[in-house]
């Protein structure tokens, strides 16, 4: 869930206002036809309107956080929702961003404080490894990228530095006071042992906090918040910047949980009905509003179908430029009984050959890493056959053909160190959001 993390990652600017003119006291001149205004004609500037010189949208403890910065860190966001934002949802959302950034100066700033540095050539060399997972090498291919979208390599590499900063300060004064028993860790593996083969959900959720007073604010922009995510929008972006649950610095992902987790029989019966990839939401709750995401669902401690790998051969057909709607479907009919007339992987080229389609063999492929209305049919097919056509005129039409599956062997649940390590980083998370909050408490800010 990375981008970027990401949860973006992860998912990843009020307004420029230049310095005007300066003027003292207002003094009557004569006003004429040539000087409507009565405008001396030896004017004093009194201070220059440095169009470089913007102004601050926020002072965090003296760091001032401009209308520039925000902008380029809400393009980054709505570059990684993949969507349009109408201009109210523009205006809530950087809101968010500069909460954000209010938050990152601090954990930058305490970082400074604590004499613990992350230098330049640490983050550069971050920057160049998001680089290397978009861009291949190509460093200056994501700087131009970054310009395209109207943010900048400074602002990401900001973004960087503060989260290189707050692993540091937690690193040094929260991760070493963090104690889990080998007694707990003992006690979850029983748990998870006896509830063997129940089922168990990858939840991500976003939380909204509400009053009394802020309910329906609060729930029109949930509402909101689902209409984009709807539209596609991408829901650990949003999880990033609009989640004030502890999961929002991963993307607001749960983790795997059982529903008696929830602590909520409403919760458990929204989850318990929802199919892998279904949003729900907003849900009213205690404190605010919970919108939620199914990621995944398998059976505790079982062997999931979807980790099953597969051997697989694409046949595709695609259609040139100008193809007459009638002729696309004259060849899709004839594609169709060309693969109806596949006998087993061997057969798969001499079928391919009759109409023209290219085949790819894909070994290696997980379940999993198909698209979802492609697993179902998969895991039904034997060795041979094939699935039903799928795409467009477009994109191409094709087939997969099934030709060997390896299933996955049973689980044997984590290990009792990754378990450890897994309970650790979940009390880090929560001690951490105290500590933020604490700096919160303590900052000088002042708002433009």
């Amino acid at each position: 869930m990375e981008l970027v993390k990401a949860h973006t990652t992860g998912r990843i600017l009020g307004t420029l206002a230049a310095i005007g003119l300066v003027a003292g006291p207002v003094v009557a001149q004569a006003q004429t036809a040539a000087n409507p205004l009565g405008i001396p004609a030896d004017v004093s500037i009194l201070r220059q309107n440095d169009p470089n010189t913007r102004k601050p949208t926020a002072v965090v403890n003296g760091s001032v956080i401009t209308g520039t910065d925000i902008d380029q860190r809400v393009a980054l966001v709505i570059a990684a929702s993949q969507t349009e934002l109408p201009p109210e949802e523009i205006a809530r959302l950087r809101m968010q961003v500069l909460r954000n950034l209010i938050d990152e100066t601090l954990q930058i700033q305490e970082a400074a404080a604590q004499e613990i540095e992350v230098t330049q050539a640490e983050i550069d060399a971050r920057y160049a490894e998001v680089a290397s997972r978009n861009f291949g090498t190509d460093v200056k291919a994501m700087d131009n990228y970054l310009r395209s979208i109207g943010s900048s390599p400074a602002a990401l590499k900001r973004q960087i530095q503060g989260e290189l900063a707050w692993q540091r300060v937690l690193g040094r004064n929260v991760a070493p006071f963090i104690n889990v028993s080998e007694e707990e860790v003992r006690e979850v593996l029983k748990r998870l042992e006896e509830a063997r083969g129940s089922d168990e959900y990858r939840v991500g959720e976003i939380f909204l906090s509400a009053t009394p007073e802020t309910r329906e604010a609060v729930a029109q922009n949930a509402a909101r918040i689902v209409e984009q995510l709807r539209e596609g929008g991408s829901f650990v972006a949003y999880a990033r910047q609009f989640s004030e649950a502890t999961t929002a610095a991963v993307g607001g992902d749960l983790g795997w949980i059982r529903l008696p987790q929830l602590q909520s029989a409403q919760l458990e019966s929204i989850v318990r009905e929802m199919q892998p990839g279904q949003l729900v939401g907003p849900v009213e709750i205690p404190g605010g509003f919970w919108i939620v995401y199914l990621i995944e669902r398998r059976k505790v401690l079982m062997a999931d179908p979807r980790d099953a790998i597969l051997s697989l051969k694409q046949v595709a057909i695609s259609f040139p430029q100008g193809t007459s709607e009638a002729d696309a479907t004259a060849r899709i009919d004839a594609f169709n009984l060309a693969v109806q007339s596949i006998r087993g992987c061997g057969d798969v080229e001499r079928a391919a050959q009759t109409v023209g389609a290219e085949v790819v063999t894909n070994d290696d492929i997980r379940v999993g890493q198909l698209p979802a209305q492609l697993q179902s049919a998969i895991l039904a097919m034997q060795v041979g056959e094939s699935t039903p056509l799928f795409g467009s005129i477009e994109d191409g039409v094709r087939t997969l053909v099934l030709c060997g599956r390896d299933d996955p062997q049973q689980q044997g649940g984590p290990s009792f160190d990754a378990l450890m390590a897994q309970m650790e980083d979940e009390r880090i998370n929560k001690r951490a959001q105290g500590y933020l909050r604490d700096l919160r408490n303590d900052a000088f800010i002042e708002y433009n």
